[in-house]
């Protein structure tokens, strides 16, 4: 679908239709989030002078928001939000609730749940538009948390790189418990929420098929790939200096240019200026959503534990110290720090080599991988705000109470 106005037109047209118009607010808000991101990303937060346990943990607060802001908001968050908006402005609800939905086969949801973090390799806070989007989609909630746990604990690079790093041992044990994992949080919390969900179907009017705005099924589907393709090149990190995922890395960035400007024809050819301006405005939703949480669940976070290898309020040696053997606490202690820490894509494997050496249990070990990338206490916050309190601390003690127990059988069972 295509009209007679320019490109350039049409995208300055987003700018000023769907839910973007009529919210005088908007250029404010979107002017301190511009602000805030500049100054995390520029200020030398590092040449600040720290002089105590406080000043030491708000200057790791700082160059924690810093890391994040400069290696995770353009690359990852922000091609994870115009994805969520994708979703919530283009895919049908009859499509999600043929996938995802409460009465979809369990089998085809679930299985299609975590294909698909399989696919996007995520890290826990990139996951949180997108699963933001499916769900108020109409997705159910057993499929949504299935793919909210999936996006970043079955990420492949990480599994490999656990195995090469860590030894085949646990990052077989790593791939096994995330796939279970993802199966049994999601039918968990299907059945604790069932009679919930199903009136969330009927209320929100969820059974009412959508027209697919003129597109085929296969633009669709060329369309979102694209941007997942994007997403993926965009984080692909570099795991060793030979074989194929570092043959892909050396040319990642001619991958990502070809997947834009594969978007930008298909954005030109088949989309209309409305259509454009519902895009901008439904990841502009998303994004007041998400964002402010993010940033303050990291700063936090920072404060607490601070980054790899410098101590905050919590110092590192007293976290390696509670985690060795395997004991029921250190193994609850493991699933329940790394539940709260915050993990960038890839980071949890150095993390936990350092650990190990300093005396951390193989099951420990297991459980905090098996939390950590799927949580974080900015992820936290966000989900809160899409499924409430009560779900958010039932899924977050799933995960916990699963990592444990994993993590209690593997260090038995690996002596």
């Amino acid at each position: 679908m295509s009209t007679s106005t320019s490109p350039a037109s049409r995208i300055r047209g987003a700018l000023t239709l769907g839910t973007w118009n009529g919210r005088a607010r908007t250029p404010a808000v979107l002017g301190v989030m511009v602000a805030v991101f500049l100054l995390a990303h520029f200020l030398p937060f590092e040449a600040m002078p720290a002089t105590g346990t406080l000043a030491t943990s708000g200057r790791e607060a700082l160059l924690m928001l810093q890391d994040y802001a400069r290696h995770h908001v353009l690359l990852c968050l922000v091609p994870a939000l115009f994805i969520a908006g994708a979703i919530a402005c283009f895919v049908s609800q009859a499509a999600v609730m043929k996938y995802f939905g409460a009465q979809a086969h369990k089998a085809v949801a679930y299985s299609v749940a975590a294909v698909s973090g399989t696919i996007l390799a995520a890290c826990s806070c990139t996951i949180l538009p997108l699963f933001a989007g499916i769900y108020k989609r109409g997705a159910g909630l057993g499929p949504a948390t299935a793919f909210l746990y999936s996006g970043p604990a079955i990420n492949v690079l990480a599994i490999i790189l656990t195995a090469r790093v860590l030894g085949w041992e646990l990052g077989a044990a790593r791939a096994i418990g995330a796939i279970v994992f993802s199966f049994v949080i999601g039918l968990s919390m299907h059945l604790i929420y069932r009679k919930e969900e199903a009136a969330r179907q009927v209320d929100g009017g969820f059974f009412v098929p959508e027209d697919s705005a003129g597109r085929k099924l296969w633009q669709n589907v060329l369309y979102f790939a694209a941007m997942i393709g994007i997403l993926v090149f965009a984080n692909w990190g570099k795991l060793d200096e030979t074989g194929i995922a570092a043959a892909l890395w050396s040319v990642k960035w001619y991958v990502t240019g070809a997947f834009l400007i594969v978007l930008a024809a298909i954005l030109w050819r088949w989309f209309t200026r409305a259509e454009l301006g519902d895009w901008v405005g439904s990841t502009w939703t998303f994004a007041k959503q998400i964002l402010p949480l993010l940033f303050f669940g990291v700063l936090v976070a920072g404060v607490l534990l601070g980054r790899p290898g410098h101590p905050a309020l919590i110092p590192e040696a007293w976290i390696a110290k509670a985690v060795g053997g395997n004991s029921l606490g250190a193994n609850l202690f493991a699933a329940f720090a790394g539940a709260l820490m915050y993990f960038a894509t890839l980071t949890e494997v150095p993390i936990l080599q350092g650990l190990l050496g300093a005396g951390m249990g193989k099951g420990p070990a297991l459980a905090l991988l098996l939390a950590g990338p799927a949580l974080s206490l900015p992820n936290m916050l966000v989900i809160r705000s899409v499924m409430g309190t009560q779900k958010t601390v039932v899924y977050v003690a799933l995960v916990v109470v699963l990592s444990t127990v994993a993590g209690m059988a593997y260090g038995t069972f690996t002596g």
